[in-house]
């Protein structure tokens, strides 16, 4: 069974999901048949490589409300990533352009390791502080990861994977997907945001019960585990 999920690396609600979907396939009964693919999606497109303002203050503007609100926006956010784990620092927050990091991610998935580099990148930005849109350190995190960094520098001077996210942002687009995390089981089923645990199991569960099944048209002889 396939799971695609977009989400982008600095949204705090799609790192809250990657916990809850992860404690949702760790109870499901075929987890060991679900193939998952991390699909890309940028917030702002627009974003510079690192914004010249803080978080609060870039989300303040964003919304156009007080930045005191803003800040108690970010202390909402950090109280619900508590209760899954996860430790967000907005106040160190580094915010940036993510176009280079969603490649570095297809590179992940290209050697394997897609989940560990989307999971160090987004530890990374939500609670170390690290810029994400500098090259840099987008060639180190992805070391940390598992991948070659000299092959990590040769993609980040290049296009390479260009085309796979702005690709993943078309399919995006065809869905009507307009926020993330989005859940889709086999391009069937989908699911719009970090649901807890039991909901995005009951997703993998319908994905499993609905899966495609090949119709036997014609049986003949044949062998199988028990002989001919």
């Amino acid at each position: 069974m396939e799971v695609e999920i977009w989400s982008d690396i600095v949204c705090p609600w799609c790192y809250v999901g990657k916990r809850r979907f992860e404690a949702a396939l760790d109870g499901f009964e075929h987890r060991d048949q679900v193939n998952v693919t991390w699909r890309s999606f940028e917030l702002d497109a627009s974003a510079p490589r690192e914004r010249e303002v803080d978080g609060a203050t870039h989300l303040a503007d964003k919304y156009g409300v007080p930045r005191e609100q803003a800040v108690e926006m970010q202390r909402s956010m950090t109280e619900a990533a508590a209760g899954d784990g996860l430790d967000f620092r907005f106040d160190i927050a580094r915010s940036g352009n993510t176009f280079d990091a969603h490649r570095i991610v297809h590179l992940g998935a290209a050697h394997g390791v897609q989940d560990a580099v989307k999971e160090r990148l987004m530890r990374a930005y939500l609670t170390e502080g690290e810029p994400i849109g500098d090259p840099e350190t987008l060639a180190r995190l992805a070391a940390d990861a598992g991948l070659p960094e000299d092959e990590a520098r040769e993609l980040l001077a290049g296009d390479r994977f260009a085309n796979e996210v702005r690709e993943d942002e078309l399919t995006a687009q065809g869905f009507g997907i307009t926020a993330v995390p989005f859940f889709v089981v086999d391009r069937k089923f989908g699911a719009s945001g970090a649901h807890p645990p039991e909901a995005l199991r009951g997703l993998l569960e319908r994905g499993w019960q609905e899966r495609p099944q090949l119709a036997t048209v014609a049986e003949g002889e044949a062998c199988g585990p028990d002989g001919c």
